[in-house]
């Protein structure tokens, strides 16, 4: 049973390390479920706002997602910002979640800006399309303070940093030689 809390700023390439990694373990007969922080909230969490208090149970509540899956066998991978190290260590302590820190410096994700939700965060006060509460502008993003593992993509390839996050996978699941996986150098035995 494994469960990867991914971690990071909006934009830093959680989902997209998340769907590549999916692929990978698939390819290997291994069962995954994405839960997605922003599928979820359209769903399960579309009761929750932005507060801090709503953040923390919205986290909670794919951790439960999560550990039902997990329950069956199924590697089970948030993908969701998760701003307060207080929830990633939450899930850690009720799931033995292992955090996964998706890096990326915020001067390049403003200048990326893949949904326009920074320029949003960015406008005046009293703009009306500016976005409040958005993390890593007015909003606190804890930095991770010991991740289980660091992905930087704004210095890899996706498929580099999807191929050491399945590594990792790998080797919690005591799956490691599996031949057909590129895995990525510095985990390999």
């Amino acid at each position: 049973m494994i469960i990867i809390q991914l971690t990071g700023l909006s934009g830093s390439g959680k989902t997209t390390i998340a769907t590549l990694t999916k692929a990978q373990l698939t390819s290997l007969g291994i069962k995954t479920e994405i839960i997605d922080g922003d599928t979820y909230r359209e769903t399960l969490c579309k009761d929750l706002g932005f507060s801090e208090e709503d953040r923390k149970e919205n986290i909670r509540r794919l951790g439960n997602v999560a550990y039902t899956f997990a329950k069956q066998g199924i590697v089970s991978i948030i993908s969701a910002i998760s701003p307060f190290e207080s929830s990633r260590q939450e899930l850690t302590t009720n799931y033995g979640a292992k955090i996964v820190w998706i890096n990326c410096p915020l001067a390049l994700l403003i200048e990326r800006d893949t949904k326009g939700l920074y320029r949003k965060a960015l406008l005046p006060q009293g703009n009306p399309e500016r976005i409040e509460n958005f993390t890593g502008i007015s909003q606190q993003y804890d930095t991770p303070t010991k991740p289980d593992l660091v992905i930087t993509t704004d210095s890899e390839p996706k498929e580099e940093s999807a191929s050491r996050l399945t590594s990792y996978i790998l080797k919690e699941l005591n799956l490691f030689n599996y031949p057909n996986v590129p895995l990525s150098k510095e985990l390999s035995l």
